[in-house]
């Protein structure tokens, strides 16, 4: 997983420095060698960001992820057997509402035989969701609070490197004196040069 953000911008200081202007002005190729190892540093720590990130966030979560089929298996075969648990009951009842002779007395018997273990497996899986199920939803905080933490303090390394980095590199760019505006003023200034030449002339 790449930022293509900080690879374009390794790709943009590459670019220029081989710029043959780099060749013909010194000062220029020290402030692109500047941005160059400037842009080299910010994509090291984005990666290292990305892989703290991919290791202590995205994968815990995959793996939380990977518990919900289990469950959701479990919420189905309670659902089967409370299925399996009312068709049997409703049979047992249907014996028990029918003038009681021999015949019907022993299909009630068997019905209840019957009845008797699927009523057992039933309750098994319902008590063992009612048991589970809160500690699992109790548990998904304590759980997922590292994985936040921890990006968060990715974030701040992170957003503090590239303030140090940014910063190193005003310096030894910056012109003592200068303003923004003067700075723009001067930018300008050099594009209305640039404009006035014929070969970029409007036709």
């Amino acid at each position: 997983m790449e930022n293509p953000m900080s690879k374009s911008a390794v790709k943009i200081s590459l670019d220029l420095l081989s710029n043959p202007l780099c060749e013909q002005d010194q000062d220029f190729l020290n402030m692109v060698t500047a941005l160059d190892t400037a842009m080299k540093r910010m994509d090291a720590f984005n990666q290292e960001k990305v892989n703290q990130i991919q290791k202590t966030v995205i994968e815990p979560l995959k793996k939380f992820g990977s518990v919900f089929p289990s469950l959701n298996m479990a919420v189905k075969r309670r659902e089967q057997a409370l299925q399996d648990y009312r068709r049997l009951q409703a049979k047992v009842e249907k014996y028990e509402e029918k003038e009681k002779t021999g015949p019907v007395l022993a299909k009630l018997h068997q019905a209840r035989e019957e009845l008797r273990p699927v009523r057992e497996d039933f309750e098994a899986k319902n008590k063992q969701l009612l048991d589970e199920m809160p500690r699992f939803y109790g548990s998904r905080l304590g759980y997922f609070q590292p994985s936040f933490e921890s990006l968060i303090r990715a974030q701040v390394v992170y957003y503090s490197e590239m303030h140090k980095i940014f910063g190193d590199l005003t310096q030894q760019l910056d012109q003592p004196g200068h303003s923004d505006e003067q700075r723009e003023q001067e930018n300008e200034a050099k594009l209305s040069e640039l404009r006035a030449l014929s070969i970029v002339a409007d036709d």
